[in-house]
């Protein structure tokens, strides 16, 4: 009975000293790292390319918007006044053309004709004196001073009449082909630039390029907005993605399109599947670790972005995520 007994103790100090081993063997085993992440996801700025004056802010935070959706006006009268300004350009750019098109009008190319047919009239007049006028200088009744007189009226009725009858010609063949085109060109040139004012007068009323969530409201109405300036900044949080920086030692696992578990605390216990789509170095201002080893060189750190492979309702940016051990 006695040797039982002492059978027994000692295998109960075998078994004590066994498991004190065991957990002091625990506790000095190097803990694992804990990597963890967070959410980002894609972020639009909305903006305008005119300058002016918020009118109206048509969303509020938290609000989802559909691509297509007007989310807020401009008021600016000085592109009113520029597109009134470009229409009518165009429109005396369209009547010049047009005249230039069409030519001289009837009754132009009739009084025309009459300058002509009038000139032409004073020339034949002027032909028939200087003749009487040349008779009368070889009879010796007139002096050769009255001859010359009236063969240079003779000489200036026929160049009357010849610039006449070049007003009527290009009187009746209308504008040359260059011209035509010269005319035809301002006018595309001038609708151009309606065109041009119109298209920032359709910007002083700004919609949504993407679906997402509003996240910022960075000026409200009354407010002046530079060009470019983001008025309201929305997110696609079904373009999301996980952000963990690396370090160099661990990288291996995490190559393109490898495949992990991650929990999301705010979500609750459920495991979801992340792979990984980019992976980066960081800078130099990231941290670095030294290997404290023979090899003496230090580690840099990097980061990777992974995506979830399944819809994950209610992510919402910033959440943390830790990678599964």
């Amino acid at each position: 009975m006695r040797a039982i007994k002492t059978v027994l103790l000692i295998l109960f100090a075998t078994v004590g000293v066994a498991w004190l081993c065991y957990n002091f063997w625990l506790a000095y085993q190097p803990v694992p790292p804990v990597i963890q992440g967070q959410i980002e996801a894609q972020q639009y700025n909305i903006s305008s390319k005119v300058p002016g004056r918020i009118d109206t802010i048509m969303v509020a935070k938290g609000d989802f918007v559909e691509k297509g959706q007007l989310v807020f006006t401009i008021y600016s009268p000085e592109i009113e006044a520029k597109l009134e300004q470009a229409k009518a350009g165009q429109y005396a750019a369209d009547a010049m053309s047009e005249q230039v098109q069409k030519g001289a009008r009837t009754q132009e190319i009739a009084v025309a004709r009459d300058q002509w047919q009038r000139a032409k009239a004073a020339t034949e007049l002027l032909d028939k004196t200087f003749k009487r006028i040349q008779n009368l200088y070889e009879g010796g009744v007139v002096a050769e001073q009255k001859m010359d007189e009236t063969k240079t009226q003779l000489t200036a009725a026929q160049f009357a009449e010849n610039a006449a009858l070049q007003l009527y010609q290009m009187a009746r063949e209308g504008a040359r082909e260059g011209t035509k085109k010269a005319a035809a060109g301002k006018a595309r040139m001038a609708a151009g630039a309606v065109a041009e004012v119109e298209a920032y007068v359709a910007d002083t009323r700004i919609k949504s390029w993407h679906n997402g969530e509003v996240a910022q409201i960075l000026l409200q109405s009354g407010e002046l907005a530079p060009q470019g300036f983001p008025v309201v900044s929305i997110l696609d949080m079904a373009d999301s993605w996980a952000v963990f920086h690396i370090r160099e030692d661990m990288l291996s696992k995490y190559n393109k399109d490898t495949e992990f578990k991650v929990t999301i605390p705010a979500l609750g216990k459920s495991v979801y599947t992340f792979k990984v789509s980019h992976v980066a170095v960081m800078g130099d201002f990231a941290t670095w670790r030294a290997t404290n080893t023979s090899k003496g060189f230090d580690m840099r750190t990097f980061e990777i972005e992974a995506r979830p492979l399944q819809k994950i309702e209610d992510l919402r940016v910033g959440m943390s995520v830790i990678i599964a051990k």
